[in-house]
């Protein structure tokens, strides 16, 4: 007889070896396989939007996997855990459990719009979206992957995904507005029929006010309940605002309701949300939370030049390296580094060079410019072999320390105007004979291994362009 869980364990080591170690983690490590019939094997997923998640990304991988265990006949079922009740919703595949219609009625009176002249009769309303704020350059990586993709799932079938709201945080600066924008222009573009609107959590504060002072709350409430698209920018800031959150709590309800659908940024998760009632951060958790984190290296170095291609400047690949190597933790400052360099070049007639990065970067970072010293190689040659420094500089005579200890000799000769006697005295005392057997140590390695050769190229650029700690 054939068991549900050793062909759900079956499957699994046939996909384990198609994706990365945290997409299986993520998205294949919480199923539970519950029962299985002649060739259909039902399988439990946590939530509605991991069940959406699948059928969208890995609906193919999970077809051949089971199709190799169970024949060509296989077919897969899923059970969704309902927390509220703590019962099971099955669903088959390529079947979703939507929620409620209850469309909202259209007024009978004419709604004041909130975003036009007082005195303009004609009802429009203006999607306020930056049109440069797109997908083609918003730079995906690791830091954004699953925000980005979220939000292209929302762009193809707004109000009709599991990502309702789509919440999106992150700290300042890493693009939060921008993939609201271009998720809204994307909607733009594929559902011109939709009516979409972005405003600031301030905006939509200040309108509220100026609907009660004019006894006019009623139109506010209606207006916004005409949009199809609704994205509220830094929702934070309608913390210890209650009159504010209740008629947000209200919107936010009948636009959920009528299937549309609600898109929110924030400095922080909903559960961090202080000042926000729990009614709205429950509301808050019911679709997505992506959040987008500092970008590394590589991805850092794509948004410069694709930025600076943007502009028709063609950077040198040293200068984008040393830009992003010593920008690190927040994209507006990386764009406005930018902007400087390209100005700085313009005005002054000069090459953008390391040198002119160099000036630039001074304005834009507050820790001094340092010169290369042993103690520093030795800190990064450290931090590559995972070593702690004072064992570069003690007796230990294993393989692993010594290689590391004697790359480290090497570019402090090459990397600094240390004396031998210097550079030996910082390794613990040893003399000079020393150092220069290991600087020839390393250049016969360099000569015979090319993945030794490639880490200590790597190591150079590394220490050449880190010129701020």
């Amino acid at each position: 007889m054939i068991d549900h869980d050793t062909t759900w364990q079956n499957c699994l080591e046939t996909i384990r070896k198609q994706v990365n170690a945290q997409s299986f983690k993520t998205w294949f490590e919480p199923i539970q396989a519950v029962a299985i019939n002649e060739n259909i094997l039902t399988i439990l997923v946590p939530n509605k939007f991991f069940y959406e998640w699948l059928e969208e990304n890995y609906v193919s991988l999970l077809r051949n996997a089971l199709r190799q265990e169970l024949g060509e006949k296989a077919r897969l079922e899923y059970q969704i855990m309902m927390k509220k009740s703590g019962v099971q919703q099955k669903a088959r595949q390529g079947s979703a459990v939507n929620p409620p219609n209850n469309r909202i009625p259209s007024p009978k009176q004419a709604i004041k719009n909130p975003f036009v002249i007082p005195g303009i009769k004609k009802m429009r309303i203006d999607a306020q979206l930056n049109p440069t704020y797109l997908f083609e350059n918003y730079i995906e990586g690791d830091c954004n992957r699953l925000a980005r993709s979220a939000g292209v799932a929302v762009a193809k079938k707004p109000g009709g995904t599991a990502f309702n709201p789509l919440f999106i945080f992150g700290n300042v600066g890493l693009g939060k507005t921008h993939l609201a924008h271009a998720i809204g222009n994307e909607v733009k573009t594929k559902h011109p029929d939709k009516t979409i609107l972005y405003v600031s959590s301030e905006k939509f504060t200040n309108q509220f006010i100026e609907s009660l002072k004019n006894n006019a709350v009623n139109d506010f409430v209606n207006f916004y309940q005409l949009v199809d698209v609704l994205i509220v920018d830094d929702i934070q800031f309608l913390a210890n605002k209650q009159k504010t959150q209740d008629i947000f709590f209200h919107i936010f309800n009948q636009i959920h309701q009528s299937n549309k659908q609600l898109i929110l940024t924030s400095d922080r998760p909903p559960k961090e949300l202080d000042g926000m009632e729990e009614r709205l951060i429950s509301r808050f958790k019911w679709g997505l939370s992506a959040d987008l984190q500092v970008p590394d290296f590589e991805t850092r170095r794509a948004i410069v030049e694709s930025k600076m291609s943007g502009e028709g400047v063609e950077l040198p690949v040293d200068v984008s390296e040393f830009i992003a190597y010593n920008i690190k933790n927040n994209i507006r400052e990386l764009e406005g580094v930018l902007i400087s360099l390209v100005a700085q070049s313009s005005l002054n007639r000069r090459e953008v060079d390391i040198e002119l990065a160099k000036e630039v970067i001074k304005n834009f970072v507050s820790e001094i410019s340092k010169e290369i010293t042993v103690g520093f190689i030795q800190k990064m040659v450290a931090e590559h072999y995972d070593l702690n420094v004072e064992k570069l500089k003690g007796k230990t005579r294993k393989r692993s320390i010594v290689i590391a200890r004697q790359l480290s000799m090497y570019l402090a000769k090459n990397m600094t105007n240390k004396s031998l006697k210097v550079i030996g005295d910082n390794f613990g005392g040893r003399d000079h004979s020393t150092v220069i057997y290991s600087c020839k140590a390393v250049s016969d390695l360099l000569d015979t291994d090319e993945m030794f050769k490639n880490v200590v190229e790597e190591l150079e650029k590394k220490i050449q362009m880190s010129v701020y700690e």
